[in-house]
This record gives C-alpha cells, structure tokens and sequence, in this order.
C-alpha cells in the first residue's frame, strides 16, 4: 500500500497531538499543511518563517521522533514556507529550508531562489535576530495593585482586574476593557494586572503595548512585507494588553488584523485587557466587528475619585516617597485638586520639590501657592457638575430643574448645551453624562449633541448661546 504525504503527516499529528497540550497543537500544527513525500523525505508547508523558527526551536525532538516512527532512520523533513505578498495582487512565493542540524533528521538541501527579500521581522520588540522568541512584557513594576488604590470610583474595574490576574482567560471579563478620562489610572491598571499575573503565572507570556506602537509595528511589517509573522507573534501571546485602543480609529489595516488577532487570542482561550478614553459606544471610527468584540467581556469605567479616594491617594504617595505632611494640608490638596490622580500626584511632587529646594516648612500658605501656580498651568479636564452649574446660571434656573423631566422648550435646550459641553469638555462616556444629566440614557445625550449642532447652524440666539457658555467653560 502506498503512503501518501498526508497519511504519513496525520500519523506524526496524532502522535504529537498526545504529547503536547492542546493549546500548543491548535496553534502550532493544526495550520501545517503536508504537501508532498518524495523517498523518505516529507515537505510540510508552514505559513511563515517566524513559525518555521518556533517549531525549530521549540519541537524539533518531538518532530524527529514522530518522523523517524513514521519512515525510519532516514527520515528527512523539508519545511515550506508561504508569505503572501501584501503588495498588491502578485503572486505568493516559496522558500523551501530543511530541518535544522541540531536535530538528528537528516536534511535535504533544496535551493530555491526567491523572488523577495526573506521576512526580517520575527519579535517586532527585537529586530534583527530570528532565533530571539524570548518575549519582554514591557511591563512597569512600579505601576502595581499595591498602589492603585480602591475607591468609589475605581471599585469595579479594579476588582474585576484582579479576577483576570487570578485566572487570565477563565473568566467572563474577555476582553476587559478599562475606559475613562485622563489620568484616572487606566495605564496603571494595566500594567497592574500584567504585574500580578507574571507574579502568579510566571510560564505565561504577558506583554503590555500602546495602539500606536502596534500600529506602527503593523506598517513596518507590511513595509518589509512581514505581515504574516507580524500576526503569528501576537498570536503566542497568552496575555494582551493594548493601551488606548481607541487611537486605532480610522486605521481600517491595522483594525483588520487586530481583528484577526484578537479572534485568535479569544478562541484559544487567551486573556485581552483593553484601555480606552472612551466607551466602545462611543469610539468613532472604528469597525462594527471590533466594537462588538469589545463588549463580549466587561467594559469598566474609572471615574473621577472621590475626596476620601483622593485623601487615601496623597497619603499612599506621601509614605511611598517616605514624606510626613499635616492633615489639614493633606486635606487641602484633596479638596482643590479634584480632576484627575496625575494632577494629584504632581502637585505633591511640586509641593515636595519647592519645600526641599528652598528649605521650607511645607505649610497651607506654601500648598496654595504650589497649588495655585500648578493648577493654572495645567490643564484641568472641567467636570459634569461644574458645566451643570455653569450652563444652569447662564440660564438663571436652579441644577435641579435642568434635571427636571420637564419639556419646558427652554429648559430642554438647557440640558441639552450641558450634555452638549458634558461630551466636549470631559471624556465621560455617553451613558455616564446622561446619568449625571437627569438619569437619562446614552441615545438621549447623542440626540441633545446632534440637536446643539444644528441649532448653532440654524438658530443666530442659539449660537450665541452656544459661544458664551463656551466662552465661561474655558476662562
């Protein structure tokens, strides 16, 4: 009976199949095609050169064991590579390589000359060097669950963070995305949970990287014509974390393949934590098919943290810089720096720099002129209750009536400019506007939006309107 490539192939999976997990089968061997048997040899074709490394590296002594089962001493194995070729419509080609020395497979030497250059990118964190897998999680120990601290605000995403970190891929936060506004510790948090899952699961490869540098390896490889062994790396990875996904807006190849990756990492049960300033409701120009991936899991917003949050924050930071402050200039600073913990943080930083600098007692006197000085040379994100305020005076009615359910015309048209600024001053989420808004839902605050556009468009009163309290909202 005469064997066939893929008789003798199948036979070599199902004996690998029962020696490896079946993680590592699904990804490493599943996509091996057999493509020919001449004599002893068996040409097998894989779908990228960084694969055809992995397996080298990793597999060989199980690949040479299967082999020699299966056709004896002799047998030679010969890996065929297949790059597509992401420059328009050409022709994919070939490069055919025979098994490495090291394993005892004896190889077949089959010189094909190649029509392009070979793939350079492998580990897009380590160009050149091939044989270099070893994955850096570019993770900062320093930002840890230790020292996000937990308040009102944070509560949900925080405890769902650290249900990840116990079990990353085994619960139903996949994805977990984290959103909300600047500085409120999304970048933090997931560091955090990369930390605390190297910590538990050391064997995991974990690794932590913004959207624009993955956008920016993206174009690379398509440059150098890498894009399959681009979307492979990512693929091994067991634990995503991309940071401010919603800088992928508008990018419609890079959406494509962190869609494929995405899908990929999520089948097999791998764990991805997303960062956002912004809902996934509200991201514009983003693909449908991501959107609703980035609701299968969990979506949790980081508020603005409330003063006993922020009391805890500057104590945390004062012991970790080994800094003793009064109380009552501890509690200054936590009721006048109210938006965000980075602007928290820096002005104790400059509190603390002024006071050993100048060899100053460090005393309320001293903490409003830091604070003073700080605040109006930073830009404060200006808060849902604030314009509230603002567009309620400017008006001449009470908060409580621009929250009313009433459909008085004026006062609709009130609470519609709040929602309006609400969305352009803050990075809250659509939903959580409405429902400091009067407890309406995110479609009501998307009409008011819409509405406030065309009346400036239309309405001369109404664009005045729009122009002072633009004017008031940003003294």
């Amino acid at each position: 009976m005469s064997r066939t490539a893929e008789s003798v192939w199948n036979n070599c999976l199902a004996f690998i199949e029962d020696n490896i997990t079946s993680q590592a089968f699904k990804t490493w061997f599943e996509p091996i095609k057999a493509v020919k048997l001449t004599d002893n040899a068996l040409s097998i074709q894989v779908p990228s050169k960084f694969f055809y490394e992995w397996l080298e590296e990793h597999y060989v002594k199980i690949l040479k064991v299967a082999l020699t089962k299966e056709l004896g001493a002799t047998a030679k194995l010969v890996y065929i590579i297949r790059m597509e070729n992401t420059y328009g419509n050409k022709q994919p080609f070939t490069e055919k390589i025979p098994s490495a020395n090291r394993s005892n497979l004896t190889s077949q030497e089959v010189d094909v000359p190649l029509k392009n250059k070979s793939p350079e990118l492998k580990n897009p964190f380590v160009i050149p060097g091939i044989r270099n897998v070893k994955i850096e999680s570019q993770l900062n120990p320093n930002y840890n669950f230790e020292s996000f601290l937990e308040g009102e605000s944070n509560r949900l995403a925080r405890s769902a963070g650290l249900a990840v970190a116990n079990k990353p891929g085994g619960t139903s936060f996949n994805p977990l995305l984290i959103f909300g506004g600047v500085g409120l510790g999304k970048t933090h948090l997931g560091h955090a949970i990369g930390v605390d899952i190297k910590d538990k699961y050391p064997e995991k490869t974990v690794l932590y990287i913004s959207a624009e540098k993955f956008t920016q390896q993206y174009i690379e490889s398509v440059k150098k014509n890498n894009r399959n062994d681009f979307i492979h790396f990512y693929q091994i990875i067991d634990v995503l974390i991309v940071d401010d996904i919603q800088l992928l807006s508008g990018k419609a190849g890079t959406q494509d393949v962190f869609f494929h990756i995405f899908n990929h990492l999520h089948q097999n049960g791998k764990q991805v934590i997303l960062t956002s300033d912004k809902a996934p409701v509200d991201m514009i120009d983003i693909e449908q098919r991501l959107l609703s991936r980035f609701k299968w899991g969990l979506s949790a917003e980081l508020n603005h943290p409330d003063y006993d949050t922020r009391v805890a924050i500057i104590k945390n930071k004062l012991y970790r810089d080994g800094v003793e402050m009064p109380d009552d200039i501890i509690e200054f600073l936590a009721n006048n720096i109210k938006t965000n913990i980075r602007e928290l943080e820096g002005a104790i930083i400059s509190l603390i720099a002024h006071s050993s600098f100048n060899k100053k007692e460090i005393t309320i006197e001293l903490a409003r002129k830091i604070v003073d000085n700080y605040v109006k040379h930073t830009k404060r994100e200006v808060s849902i209750d604030y314009i509230q305020k603002v567009v309620s005076d400017y008006f001449q009615m009470d908060v409580d009536t621009l929250q009313s359910k009433t459909r008085k015309r004026h006062i609709v048209q009130a609470r519609q400019l709040a929602m309006f600024f609400a969305k352009k001053f803050t990075k809250a989420s659509l939903a959580s506007i409405g429902s400091q808004i009067g407890q309406r839902d995110h479609a009501t605050v998307l009409h008011a939006c819409k509405t406030v556009d065309n009346l400036s468009s239309t309405d001369k009163q109404f664009r005045k309107y729009v122009e002072d309290l633009s004017k008031k909202l940003t003294l």
